[in-house]
């Protein structure tokens, strides 16, 4: 190539650059949302699960996209975070879908239906079962879109004032537990009670309620529950899992660039890790300050869950037979369970079992 052609070619080439960059720049607005979230500050692994959000959606777009977390209260309270994100108080919202139950009660499946997925098998469902596609099916009628944002892993049973050895014993028991559960219980006759996490130990302490359930030790033990109920029941048959979401208005998520879009997804998924693994950190710890602080561990008996368990499906029959979403969801998911369990028992629990035994000799 001649000296003048070359020249001219390079030439070429940096005006081509100096186009190139302000067209990249303008892909990448800097955009500000206000994401309220359904726990208070002082639970810093729901709450922190947000914070971890919002600092990985800064990092993948160089502070261009950021999202601001507000805990319960500060915007709307914790149980309205659906209704606000719907109507475009804020941009997107952190909360338990089953809080909605309410408004149709396919929304517990985002959550935790009741006996249930365990984590893995819920984030296995929602990304390569066809859940997601469900349950934005069911959101888009809210005017969302949602991405799971956190896993709680499996939950205790709760906290109550006195000992249930039978069935009986549930009845006309004042029980805060969360969404779908209560309409379970209410059929043995409890009564439940939907409370805001800040709002629960007040409850318990001043007896307006008999028991309460939460997430698990080291949150419980954040709330202080041992010092007002001692016995500490498992496991929480309604919650093999407490998947939170992530929901975006979706006006507001089509305006978004598509990298944008794919920034929320990447950090949801990164949220979903933290949070889990945060919990199987920290609550083995907690458990054991718990026993010492005077928390007397109980396991349901075999009998109450049974009939928790005839009483859940009692109500999934009745439920598929008049709500589409719901018996869409439940055909996908109880075969799913039950393949997930045939495989989860061959080497899981064999592996698992035999650690458990084991343990105690090393």
């Amino acid at each position: 190539m001649k000296r003048r052609q070359f020249l001219k070619a390079a030439g070429a080439g940096i005006a081509g650059s100096a186009i190139a960059a302000p067209a990249i720049a303008q892909s990448s607005p800097t955009i500000k949302w206000r994401l309220t979230a359904s726990w208070p500050k002082s639970l810093d692994t729901l709450y922190g699960g947000c914070e971890y959000f919002a600092k990985r959606i800064g990092e993948i777009t160089d502070n261009k996209f950021q999202v601001q977390p507000f805990a319960a209260g500060e915007i709307v309270p914790g149980l309205q975070v659906l209704d606000a994100v719907q109507n475009g108080t804020v941009e997107m919202g952190n909360t338990a879908l089953y809080y909605y139950f309410g408004k149709n009660p396919a929304f517990t499946f985002g959550t935790a239906l009741p006996f249930g997925l365990n984590p893995r098998m819920m984030i296995s469902w929602v990304r390569h079962g066809g859940g997601e596609e469900l349950l934005n099916n069911l959101l888009k009628e809210f005017n969302c879109i949602g991405f799971a944002a956190g896993n709680t892993g499996a939950q205790m049973g709760g906290w109550f004032r006195k000992e249930i050895n039978t069935t009986e014993d549930l009845k006309g028991l004042k029980f805060r537990v969360g969404g779908f559960a209560g309409m379970i219980l209410s059929k043995l006759g409890t009564v439940p009670q939907q409370i805001a996490a800040g709002d629960i130990y007040p409850a318990l302490e001043k007896g307006t309620i008999d028991a309460a359930e939460w997430v698990g030790p080291y949150d419980d033990e954040k709330l202080g529950f041992v010092k007002v109920a001692k016995y500490y029941y498992y496991p929480g048959w309604w919650e093999g899992c407490g998947q939170a979401h992530n929901l975006v208005n979706m006006a507001k998520w089509n305006e978004l660039p598509k990298h944008y879009q794919s920034a929320i997804i990447t950090a949801s998924n990164d949220a979903w890790i933290w949070t889990l693994s945060k919990y199987d950190a920290v609550n083995p710890q907690a458990l054991l300050r718990l026993i010492a602080a005077g928390a007397q561990l109980r396991a349901f008996p075999q009998p109450v869950l049974e009939d928790c368990y005839k009483a859940a499906n009692a109500i999934y029959d009745d439920l598929s037979k008049t709500n589409p979403h719901f018996k869409t969801m439940y055909e996908s998911l109880v075969p799913f369970r039950s393949n997930s369990y045939a495989w989860l028992q061959v080497a899981e629990l064999g592996f698992d079992s035999f650690q458990v035994r084991m343990r105690t000799r090393s």
